[in-house]
Order: C-alpha cells, then structure tokens, then sequence
C-alpha cells in the first residue's frame, strides 16, 4: 500500500478520506425512530432499538447529513428532517422548554436537562438551516433563546451544566465538555447566522480555559464546582465514565486546540499577533495532549485518560479521539507550516486505516483497548457518525470557517 495514503494532500489520501467518507453516510441511514429521534446504532448500523434515543446523537447526526446534502449524498435531505423531526417532537419539552436528555426505548423521559445536548441542538439547527430545511430556523431561533435563559451566565462568561427535567433546580457540577460544545455550536451560530455575539462568548470561554490550562502544564482540568473551582479528584473511583472522566482527558485538549485555531483565525483576521497568541496555545494544548498519550503503552493509539502527572489511567483507545487528532493535526499544519504536524497526521491515518476502521462492517470501531482488541464497556456498537465524518472533512476545508458553512461553500 502507498505511503501516500497517509500523506497529507497526496492525491491517495484524498481519495482515501473521500472513500471513508461515503462509507460512513451510507452507514447510518437507518438511525431515524418513526417519530425522529435517533437509534443509536450497532455494530453494523442496524439500531438498537432496546437503547434509549438521545438528543445528543439525534443532532448529531442532524449535522452529519446535513453536511450529506452539501456533499451530494442521496437521501440526505430526508434523514436531516427525520432528526428534525425528532427534535421538534418526541425529544422537545413543550411544557417546562428545551430538550429532553432522550427517551427510554418504551418512551419514558430520560431526567435532567443537559447543557451538553442543548449545545448539539443548536449545532443540528444551524447546520440544518444552512442546508434550507423546514423548520431548522425557527428551531434555532428557540435553542438559542432557550440557551441564553437556562445555561449561558453572562457574568461568567462561561455556561452551566445540568438542571433538573423542570428547571427548577441547578446542578452544582460545572464541566468543560459542556462549555467546549457550546463553543463548537457558538462558532457556528455566528457564522451561520452572521451574528459576532456568538464568536465574542466563545472566546470569553476560551479564555478561561487558556488560563486553567496553562497554570496546569496545558492539561485541562475537566470538572469544577458551582463556583469554578477545579475538582482534580472528581470521578477517581470510575475513571472511565463516558462524559465525567478522571484526570486529563487528552482527546479533549487536542479538541479544544482545533476549536481555539478556528476562533483565532476567524476573530483576528486583521490583528497577527493576537491571533499568533492563540495559535501558539493550541500547539501547546494538542502537543502536550499527543506526548501524554500516543503510544505511551507499547501500541498505537491515543489513552483515554492520564493523571495530573501526564501518566495514563484509562488505556482504552476512543475512536473520537483519533478524529479529533486527525482534524487538529491537519488544522495545525495548514496554519503553522510546521511539518511535524503533517507527520503526526501521516501516523493517525495510518493508525485509523489499520486498527479503528472496521473494513467489514463499516463505520469506526468506537472503543478498543491498550491492544487495539475491540472493547465494547464505555462505547458498545457505533453509536453515531459525527467525529469520524468530520474528521474526513476538517483537513481539507478552511480552518476558520464551521465545517457546515466550509462544506456548503466549498471553501478548500
């Protein structure tokens, strides 16, 4: 097999990225519930009706074949409105606002209201309304206004995370994947919607995160009290947890590296020195994040988790984490020149291509462990396509556009 799959720009790698691609849409066609909220899937797409349906996953995969349509992928359109659907029906709170964290498989409600799923719906919203579905505008008209009400605090500049289903008792807990997707969603609203008061509240968030990092040789403390003080401890007795794990979570730092790229690039277009300043931050989150934990444990692959020492604690290998290197890596390079980057990029596909794809089933393998064996105890089946059709878009596409508005223009 030709190196030159794995190289960045390399006519092999496109094509390669675009084979994947194509694999992954047609993968998850069957995600839709009669009444819209998403399945999650199994092994090889066929759902898992037995599981709950997820407002999180149903926007997520709102995005993805949102970025379908843009992209040609037949019966697109349909499967945007089905989550729509969803999103506007079963999954929507008509009595107390927002969103449901989703429905059990015999229709009860899952309990509280998570700032992480209202960021991904106004992530499902603004892309779908870029693609002209009905009723995407008005859908994002109302996350936003929801958002504003139940979970942005303007004087903090940072967002909270969990109420009750009524809204009626605040969570303590305040958490960084939170505010990290409401940065993702900001970013969009702003340029889907043009409105720069998105792209200004993402950098206050950024900001706070940049100082947490950086007093913490760049890993990013994850969990917080309602006061924002750094819980370090929070979660060691379940160091795994899906959403809550302990220690630094790596994939999240080269996450937040590739979010800060594109805030810099599309806030400072004028001003090189600032936007230099946050450039060099993010190589500093993504170059600690990838020397803490690739091939650390005589394997490829990138440890879920590692300790405030930089040491791994959970070995397992997400698949959500090589996208996010694969993306950053890309980003990295195009803006800086560095070639260490499109190495590291070299390495990540070649990972990707020999260990976390599945060439028989389709789709990306979600966990495995320090082996690279299948593992199925945090991620079992392949629950949706976000990170991994992202990551074979977000190379080849301007850094500092959302890849939404990057597909549909085809801003190469």
């Amino acid at each position: 097999m030709s190196e030159r799959k794995y190289q960045i720009d390399a006519e092999e790698n496109r094509k390669f990225l675009e084979e994947v691609r194509d694999g992954l849409l047609a993968f998850g066609h069957r995600f839709p519930s009669p009444q819209g909220g998403s399945y999650y899937l199994g092994d090889d797409g066929t759902p898992w009706k037995e599981r709950s349906r997820e407002t999180w996953i149903t926007c997520r995969m709102a995005h993805v074949y949102s970025l379908g349509t843009f992209l040609g992928h037949e019966g697109s359109e349909a499967l945007v409105d089905a989550a729509l659907k969803g999103l506007a029906g079963e999954l929507h709170d008509k009595e107390n606002g927002g969103w449901y964290a989703g429905l059990t498989a015999d229709g009860k409600v899952l309990p509280t209201k998570q700032c992480y799923a209202h960021a991904f719906v106004i992530l499902a919203a603004s892309s779908a309304k870029l693609a002209g579905r009905p009723g995407a505008g008005e859908l994002l008209k109302e996350a936003l206004e929801l958002y504003d009400l139940r979970f942005w605090n303007e004087e903090e500049g940072l967002s909270c995370d969990t109420w009750n289903t009524e809204f009626t008792v605040l969570d303590d807990y305040r958490g960084l994947n939170a505010n990290m997707h409401t940065v993702e969603a900001f970013l969009a609203a702003a340029d889907v919607l043009e409105d720069e008061k998105y792209r200004v509240r993402a950098g206050r968030i950024i900001d706070h995160v940049l100082g947490w990092a950086s007093a913490n040789e760049w890993r990013i403390p994850e969990h917080f009290t309602k006061d924002w003080v750094a819980d370090l401890e929070c979660n060691r007795e379940k160091p795994d947890d899906p959403f809550k794990p302990y220690g630094a979570t790596p994939g999240h730092g080269i996450e937040w590296a590739r979010l800060i790229t594109q805030w810099a690039l599309s806030t400072y277009r004028e001003d090189g020195e600032e936007r230099q300043k946050y450039i060099a931050a993010a190589e500093n989150l993504y170059n600690r994040a990838v020397s803490d934990a690739w091939d650390r444990d005589g394997a490829p692959g990138i440890v879920y988790t590692t300790d405030w020492k930089g040491e791994p604690v959970v070995h397992d290998r997400m698949h959500w984490t090589l996208a996010e290197a694969i993306n950053t890596s890309a980003i990295l390079f195009r803006v800086t020149g560095k070639e260490k980057y499109a190495q590291d990029y070299a390495r990540f596909m070649e990972y990707l291509d020999n260990c976390v794809l599945d060439h028989v089933n389709g789709s990306w393998f979600h966990q495995l462990d320090q082996n690279n064996r299948l593992l199925g105890t945090v991620w079992p089946g392949k629950s949706d396509l976000y990170h991994a059709l992202q990551a074979m878009l977000i190379p080849y596409y301007a850094p500092e556009l959302s890849i939404a508005v990057a597909v549909k223009q085809k801003n190469l």
